[in-house]
């Protein structure tokens, strides 16, 4: 399989500070199933972990018991206030720890989500879930048992969708630079702040790309499903949608990968793996979001996903963000903690619109399933609005992040780097999980209420070069 190569470069844990150029040496530190590369003059292990590799343990046979972290996972968990709160709070202490570049990465299957996956991932029973071989068994078994004609509507439609891809990617960075320079508090002339306004016109602008990577995806799977022959069937009726245990490990199909781009190759495993999720799955399943599917601008995945990086059979930890998100908490006063707190009232009614628009895309997709017409002038209104309302609520979390970072002592800023427990950073950006140059960006003033939006706003063509990575 192609692997995405991640530039990084070690920083001191100090705010602002730049990178030495001391010698330096490599150790590798274990926790639990986690492993991590520090690099430093003096390398040492943070609190928690060991230079000594764990005994090797046997892989998990069957199902897990009903108290697992498999079990609890459903719609109304990841609305619940404390799941929220865990969730805003990790982002926080990534944003306020955190780099531009690291707040640009960002798993491809966040976008375009109306399928199943998340929802197959977080409640397998075998707990592979957040392993790194999750995607690539599953796609891999659908991919196996395609016809010609099937696997080549896939490669057609990664063709078409990978530059909409790039442009989504690229058309995040003004929100980030965005929120980075509200952070920094050097606004634009004559304006106050952040608007959060002009963020959510943005966003409902850059929704537009979601939605059509949405319906088109849906439309070419759900031919795919609709010309399943007996035999296909037969094979997809013995794995089971929530357990990974039940696929068989097969080898990837090298002859996919002739003549395609990598990043279509990603597309094309992704459509795969969410054809199996959406044809073995459910409405409920679409519909459901994990706690950090919506405001993805603030470094939380970079944080929490850097160990997986070239990582073969990882296992990303499900506890982090809860854990490290209390901690957070922990370390503000009564004040700074309030305008965390006091966020979960001020999102849930976008929220809630969220999940019911969700509901109602994941309806209006299923029909391509059946050969039904899917109503694309409706999924598309609905995707637009989607996009309006992350972006409210990402602002609002630009807003109040920043106005903790106004107020931390540097006994608390020390005790945010420490808790970041990760003291490397991308040299450049991301597109996705690909690491780039920091792209040129136009103007963002109008994101703080200065000027309009410039044409197409949320919809601009990614540069040549970053279009190019690969």
């Amino acid at each position: 399989m192609k692997k995405i190569l991640a530039l990084l470069v070690i920083v001191p844990l100090v705010l602002g500070t730049q990178a030495t150029n001391a010698a330096t040496k490599t150790i590798t530190c274990y926790k639990a199933t986690s492993r991590l590369n520090i690099t430093a003059t003096v390398p040492k292990c943070p609190t928690g972990w060991s230079a000594t590799p764990p005994k090797p343990t046997p892989k998990p046979t069957g199902p897990a018991p009903t108290n697992s972290p498999a079990a609890p996972y459903s719609l109304e968990q990841a609305m619940s206030d404390n799941a929220q709160l865990s969730t805003i709070a990790f982002s926080g202490l990534a944003f306020l720890t955190g780099t531009l570049g690291a707040d640009s990465f960002m798993p491809p299957g966040k976008v375009a989500d109306f399928f199943g996956f998340q929802y197959m991932r977080d409640i397998d029973t075998a707990a592979y879930g957040h392993n790194t071989t999750f995607l690539t068994r599953v796609a891999n078994n659908v991919l196996t048992i395609l016809n010609d004609s099937q696997r080549t509507k896939l490669i057609s439609l990664a063709k078409i969708q990978a530059p909409l891809y790039n442009n989504f990617a690229y058309n995040r960075f003004p929100l980030m630079a965005a929120f980075r320079q509200n952070l920094s508090g050097k606004y634009p002339t004559g304006s106050k702040g952040l608007s959060i306004d002009a963020v959510s016109k943005y966003t409902a602008a850059l929704y537009a790309t979601d939605a059509d990577l949405t319906y088109n995806r849906a439309l070419v799977v759900g031919a795919v499903i609709n010309s399943f022959t007996d035999d296909q069937k037969a094979y997809l009726a013995k794995m089971e949608f929530n357990n990974y245990n039940s696929w068989p490990d097969v080898p990837e199909v090298e002859s996919i990968k002739t003549g395609i781009l990598n990043t279509e190759y990603v597309a094309v495993m992704t459509y795969a793996s969410e054809l199996f999720s959406w044809y073995k799955g459910g409405l409920d399943a679409d519909v459901y979001f994990c706690p950090e599917r919506h405001g993805t601008y603030f470094g939380g995945f970079y944080m929490k996903d850097y160990p997986a990086i070239n990582n073969p059979d990882y296992f990303i930890s499900t506890a982090t963000t809860g854990d490290k998100g209390q901690a957070f908490l922990d370390i503000l006063n009564t004040t700074q903690r309030g305008l965390i707190t006091g966020i979960i009232s001020e999102q849930s009614m976008s929220l809630t619109e969220i999940a019911k628009i969700r509901l109602q895309v994941s309806t209006e997709l299923r029909k391509a399933m059946s050969g039904s017409s899917v109503d694309k002038i409706r999924v598309y209104t609905l995707i637009k609005r989607y996009g309006e309302l992350d972006g409210k609520i990402s602002a609002l979390y630009a807003v109040r992040f920043a106005a903790v970072n106004k107020t931390l002592t540097t006994s608390q800023k020390a005790a945010l780097i420490k808790l970041r427990d990760l003291s490397v950073t991308p040299k450049g950006a991301y597109k996705f999980s690909i690491p780039v140059a920091m792209p040129t960006l136009p103007s963002i003033d109008f994101l703080f209420g200065v000027g309009k939006m410039p044409a197409p706003g949320g919809q601009l063509t990614a540069p040549t070069a970053f279009a190019a990575a690969n």
